[in-house]
């Protein structure tokens, strides 16, 4: 009967970890990159910002060439282009490069091969969450824990994204498996594990070179420690033991991130860093529990019709008037209990000091970093946990359904994200590209200006979306380019530089402009091209998308035609 159990047990984790598989990689190329998966792209395949067509008109039919594996790289390179061209450090882009070199040629899919790797993490994550809960509360809570990471659509999106979102979150849950169990030795055993220790220490090390984020978990773990074990009676021989082992491992992670050290001061003051909003008083505090309710469902509010984002705003609103009342009660009956109390604390103060330092970083510098859900990700293995445990208590006490509930509902939210209708990529580009698409029969160029080098991968994504529009096969579509020009030092440098720039020889011509930066009196009534090119602008044809973009109406004029037009000006 025992091994029966046993079976039973690891086949449910065995299922979960097939059903989040098969989540993560279904349909993983359906969603357009974006700016920040362009930009992933290009380090990742070993290439670097100096390797972009800038400046100069380029065919749009072959964009993909830009986008090709770049063989006989080393991590140093990548390295050295990562530090000077992105605000990042170099470790996941490193890890990305050796995929996608064992994975090469990457041919047709190679949209899917980007993703594939945050997605194995993403899948990873759930032995790992199902790990940490088991050793935190039960064997039984772990298996709850495995299934919510599983079918999290929080979990899935961020799986989804060729960025370095599922690679941090993995090894956050690994290295609170590794606080859990030092605090267990410790209060238990009365004992110091070194090798526990050593294995945490190793993690946090690697950890800090894959995002820069996880700084915040490591402060967060380190507190939580701290706190817990002033609260304790221990042994003061035990306590110095303590204090000694975690001062040599804090000081060894510190010492291996040293090589990186100027260069993270360096990014920080990047013009990259600045995009994030200026907050206001309460906004950091509502988005903190929006982005908590969308970490177990999502339903489909942007760009849609009015009636369905009320319905699902609604029923949103009513999953979290559900839910509240079930995770404050099963809080407190976990605080209540003594073989629960201690990992229940652990984990709340954590969770509790990570959105904390997210407050500091919002109001102390000004940048709302609450405002982006993927962020969010630092907390969620813990959030995650305390979720499972506390649905474990509800099962005890006859809530025998609510597993059954929250799943479907979870994956009913995979569904939409997965479909693209929720947590849709920023900047949209499919969208965007649909806009410029409007006349398939008259060839198109896209113009992007640029001040930084994250304005040419918008512009790369808005290429990549619009490409698969053009019937590449159609002789219209042969005309079809691209380009990227600087703006600085002024606007008036971009519309010169863009005049000088030889364009493809058409009698008609739709003229896209991508002005970021720029506001709408900023776009020039007409435009004169090379090649006796006149370009109008067309009021009925502007759009803001956080970026705007703007049509011109191209057409070519004869010199006779130009005579006689300086004759009537004269």
């Amino acid at each position: 009967m025992t091994n029966n159990r046993i079976s039973l047990h690891y086949l449910g984790l065995a299922g979960a970890i097939a059903l989040g598989t098969i989540l993560r990689f279904w349909h993983l190329d359906l969603k357009p990159l974006w700016m920040d998966e362009v930009i992933t792209s290009i380090f990742s395949l070993g290439k670097n910002y100096h390797d972009l067509p800038l400046d100069v008109v380029f065919p749009l039919k072959k964009v993909q060439e830009i986008f090709t594996f770049n063989q006989g790289v080393s991590c140093s390179e990548i390295a050295t282009n990562i530090s000077t061209q992105s605000t990042h450090p170099p470790l996941f882009f490193c890890a990305m490069y050796g995929w996608l070199s064992w994975m090469s040629p990457l041919g047709t899919e190679w949209v899917a091969k980007l993703r594939s790797l945050p997605a194995l993490f993403g899948v990873a994550t759930i032995p790992a969450i199902y790990w940490l809960t088991r050793i935190s509360f039960s064997k039984s809570t772990g298996i709850i824990a495995a299934l919510i990471m599983a079918t999290s659509p929080f979990a899935v999106y961020l799986s989804q994204e060729a960025r370095h979102y599922t690679a941090p979150m993995f090894f956050i849950t690994l290295s609170l498996i590794g606080l859990m169990q030092i605090q267990r030795d410790i209060l238990e055993r009365s004992r110091i594990s070194l090798p526990i220790w050593f294995l945490w220490t190793i993690i946090n090390s690697i950890a800090l070179y894959i995002h820069y984020f996880f700084a915040l978990a490591l402060i967060a773990e380190v507190v939580t420690l701290i706190l817990v074990i002033h609260q304790q009676k221990i042994d003061i021989f035990i306590t110095k033991k303590i204090y000694l082992s975690l001062l040599i491992s804090i000081s060894t992670v510190v010492i291996s991130f040293t090589p990186w050290l100027i260069i993270t001061f360096n990014h920080v003051q990047r013009s990259e860093t600045n995009w994030l909003p200026t907050p206001t008083i309460i906004s950091p505090i509502y988005q903190t529990v929006i982005n908590l309710v969308l970490m177990l469902i999502v339903l489909p509010v942007e760009n849609q019709q009015l009636i369905i984002a009320i319905i699902s705003v609604c029923l949103m609103i009513l999953c979290l008037i559900w839910l509240v009342p079930i995770i404050f009660t099963g809080l407190k009956i976990l605080q209540k209990r003594n073989k629960t109390n201690l990992s229940t604390k652990t984990l709340l103060i954590f969770t509790s000091l990570v959105i904390l330092e997210f407050f500091i970083i919002t109001y102390l510098f000004n940048k709302d970093i609450t405002v982006v859900p993927r962020y969010h990700f630092i907390y969620y293995p813990s959030f995650c946990t305390l979720l499972a445990a506390i649905i474990s208590i509800k099962q005890t006490f006859k809530h025998q359904k609510l597993v059954s509930k929250i799943i479907i509902i979870s994956i009913i939210s995979c569904i939409f994200v997965v479909a693209n209708l929720a947590f849709q990529k920023p900047f949209q580009p499919d969208n965007v590209a649909q806009k410029m698409n409007l006349e398939p029969a008259t060839p198109l160029m896209l113009v992007t200006g640029y001040g930084s080098y994250q304005d040419v991968a918008l512009g790369l994504s808005f290429a990549l979306a619009l490409k698969p529009l053009r019937n590449t096969d159609n002789l219209v579509s042969q005309s079809d380019s691209l380009a990227f020009i600087d703006n600085k030092p002024n606007l008036s440098a971009f519309w010169h530089q863009l005049s000088q720039l030889t364009i493809p020889a058409t009698p008609k011509l739709n003229l896209w402009i991508v002005g970021p930066g720029m506001r709408r009196r900023d776009y020039q009534p007409k435009i004169k091209l090379s090649g006796q090119t006149v370009c109008n602008i067309d009021p009925t044809q502007h759009y803001r998308l956080g970026i705007p973009y703007q049509l011109y109406r191209c057409s070519q004029i004869s010199t006779r035609q130009e005579g006689i037009g300086k004759r009537k000006q004269g």
